[in-house]
């Protein structure tokens, strides 16, 4: 197949490798295609090298990223997909199959105008595999990969057909959820980061320095359980209200077996993949203060809990709890939080396009 991947990060890396060792004509967008070499080298955890693929095209034209491709991946964070889109407007066909790792951010809004030029927008409720980048360009760590694969599709009755190439990409199992509305409120990067930043940073000032840059998985505390505990619970209502079938959108309580604060805490922090991993933190001559320009900030507060947001606002849904999280993201970062997503729909028509 012809398939061009969108962006060269962690994840984009690492799904250009597994299509590319199984012999797919692998396109990689990138604004830095300079920086790439010849070959991805994969690497488990513990330095040792899985597998070695060449490189079959690395460009920043996205006229040349899309000509004749048979499917896209979409691995950019979410605050970039309102730029992203009009570039790829005028190279995109009808039938073109456009898929979001992972799917949420809102993107069935902001590549509306795909959707408008007949193409199949699909997304992963989440990554199918835990990537960081070893050496730009170059190799990528896979550190925990799933058991299967959830996705939904816009018009939801492709995702049957997409699931049998999904597993042929991936090697992995591939679940048909009944709707891309089941991807859009995921509760993981929206709710899990975003629980951890506001029990990290909410007495968070200027002026006010950190001595160094803390564990974000392996020093979880009982706190952004707490907090995550009660911004799922408001998720689950608003699930409850909408008059769709979105039972595949399970609470994290059920996704991470656990049922209290403290198992919560304990889980979170025992997690094999996550192990290492710093929180979204920048140092300064006095020590470290939060990097608000990470994409934990901007994407997944301003286009990820922004959007469960939004849709419980538009099903008159209270989220008390969501609602101080987001409040507190206005007062750290007003900038971005006033650039980011919004919605311009009626209830109905949110309905409809899901269908």
């Amino acid at each position: 197949m012809r398939i061009t991947v969108i962006g060269g990060g962690s994840i984009g890396t690492l799904m250009a490798a597994e299509m590319l060792k199984k012999g797919h004509k692998v396109t990689i967008y990138t604004s830095r295609p300079d920086e790439w070499k010849n070959e991805i080298t994969v690497l488990l955890p513990t330095d040792k090298v899985l597998f070695r693929t060449a490189v079959y095209r690395v460009t920043d034209s996205m006229e040349e990223a899309l000509y004749m491709a048979e499917l896209v991946f979409i691995t950019m964070p979410a605050q970039l997909f309102r730029k992203l889109s009009p570039k790829m407007e005028p190279y995109v066909l009808p039938g073109m199959r456009v898929g979001m790792v992972p799917g949420s951010g809102g993107a069935e809004f902001a590549f509306r105008n795909l959707l408008g030029k007949g193409c199949v927008l699909f997304g992963f409720q989440r990554v199918h595999s835990i990537a960081r980048i070893k050496e730009y360009g170059k190799s990528v760590y896979m550190l925990g990969r799933k058991s299967e694969i959830y996705i939904g599709a816009i018009p939801a009755d492709s995702t049957g057909e997409l699931c049998p190439v999904m597993e042929s990409l991936f090697e992995l199992p591939c679940m048909a959820l009944a709707n891309y509305l089941c991807v859009t409120l995921t509760p993981s990067n929206p709710i899990l980061h975003t629980a951890r930043l506001y029990s990290m940073f909410r007495e968070y000032e200027e002026g006010i320095v950190y001595p160094r840059n803390y564990l974000f998985y392996e020093e979880w505390d009982d706190e952004a359980s707490r907090t995550l505990f009660d911004c799922d619970h408001e998720l689950q209502n608003l699930c409850a209200a909408i008059p769709m079938e979105l039972v595949s959108v399970k609470s994290l309580r059920e996704h991470y077996e656990s049922s209290s604060v403290s198992a919560m805490t304990q889980k979170i922090r025992s997690i094999q993949a996550f192990k290492g991993l710093t929180s979204p933190m920048k140092r300064i001559p006095e020590g470290w203060i939060p990097d608000f320009e990470s994409r934990y900030f901007t994407a997944d507060f301003a286009y990820g809990l922004k959007v469960i947001r939004d849709t419980a606002d538009l099903f008159g849904v209270p989220t008390p709890d969501i609602d101080s999280v987001w409040r507190w993201y206005e007062r750290v970062n007003p900038e971005n939080a006033a650039g980011s997503f919004r919605t311009d729909i009626n209830r109905d028509d949110f309905v409809k396009l899901y269908g």
